[in-house]
């Protein structure tokens, strides 16, 4: 019988819009425009009466109580509570032309450095907030005890993937990342019980990686998945499941602040891994430098 995934966003230590935002794409149409009313500004939604934040919706009320149940409210009178408490908790860009973490037409390049920069802190800072350590601590454990570590990722979540099993591989740990799908599939193909699977989506739907996290689940490993969205498909292959935070915005900045929320989990279970045995990791860390040393330009050779 398969086991049932743990969803690191499930408590909400990061916040209810942050709980929203990743349950966005499970919702209905009519739910998700009540959604994007609640998450662009829960100060403005905390105020709304039912019958306002419905109409601003174009949908009804019944749909607004169908939303507050599918995000774990008892009722529009809870959800307003949460919302205001969360308003009042709410970082503020630093800079006032960076509205709700978007970037207008006619930006000028400043104000698109201001809102990069600002989507890409809240991401990791928001991420990092929601983070479930009692998962994070059962994919260490999975990790080190592991005799082999597969990391999938297609398109920037393979940047991230890849990324991860370097790091691995620099303290000694045998991981592998297989850019191509046929590979990744023959790969998880041979794993085992006691091996660990991993595999990145943004999105949670990228299909070659939910078909070869399911192939390695099938063959008896460990498999993690690491999503911006605890009710997307990848899920549903995945023993443990890590969640990100980052939101999409104008140009696909939120994609951009992704790989950033990604690597940041990632180091998190490296360093995890890593600090199992110290001593270890610290001498991988100095012979796998050191093998790469002469290939470094010195000081005396720097161009001035």
């Amino acid at each position: 019988m398969a086991k049932s995934p743990k969803i690191s966003a499930s408590h909400e230590p990061g916040g209810l819009i942050v709980h929203i935002s990743g349950l966005l794409p499970s919702l209905s149409p009519a739910e998700q425009r009540v959604a994007r009313l609640v998450v662009s500004d829960p100060a403005d939604a905390a105020r709304r009466t039912i019958t306002d934040l419905a109409t601003a919706a174009e949908t009804s009320e019944a749909t607004v109580i169908r939303f507050c149940r599918s995000v774990g409210m008892d009722g529009y009178p809870q959800l307003r509570i949460r919302l205001a408490a969360e308003a009042a908790r709410r970082i503020e860009p630093p800079d006032a032309r960076v509205v709700g973490g978007d970037i207008p037409p006619g930006a000028d390049l400043a104000q698109i450095i201001a809102t990069i920069a600002f989507n890409d802190a809240r991401a990791v800072e928001e991420t990092a907030e929601q983070l479930d350590p009692a998962v994070c601590e059962q994919v260490v454990e999975a990790i080190v005890a592991a005799g082999r570590i597969d990391v999938y990722g297609a398109g920037a979540s393979g940047f991230v993937a890849s990324d991860f099993q370097q790091k691995l591989h620099r303290i000694g740990r045998t991981a592998f990342y297989f850019p191509d799908v046929h590979t990744a599939l023959t790969s998880a193909a041979l794993l085992g019980r006691g091996d660990v699977a991993v595999g990145i989506s943004h999105t949670g739907t990228t299909s070659d990686v939910i078909e070869v996290l399911e192939q390695a689940r099938a063959r008896g490993a460990t498999t993690v998945a690491l999503t911006n969205f605890p009710r997307s498909p990848i899920t549903e292959v995945a023993d443990h499941v890590l969640t990100t935070a980052a939101r999409e915005t104008t140009y696909r900045s939120g994609a951009m602040a992704s790989r950033l929320a990604q690597l940041t989990v990632v180091d998190c279970l490296f360093v995890g891994v890593a600090a199992r045995n110290r001593a270890k990791a610290r001498k991988a860390l100095e012979a796998t430098a050191e093998a790469v040393q002469s290939h470094r330009v010195g000081a005396g050779r720097r161009r001035a």
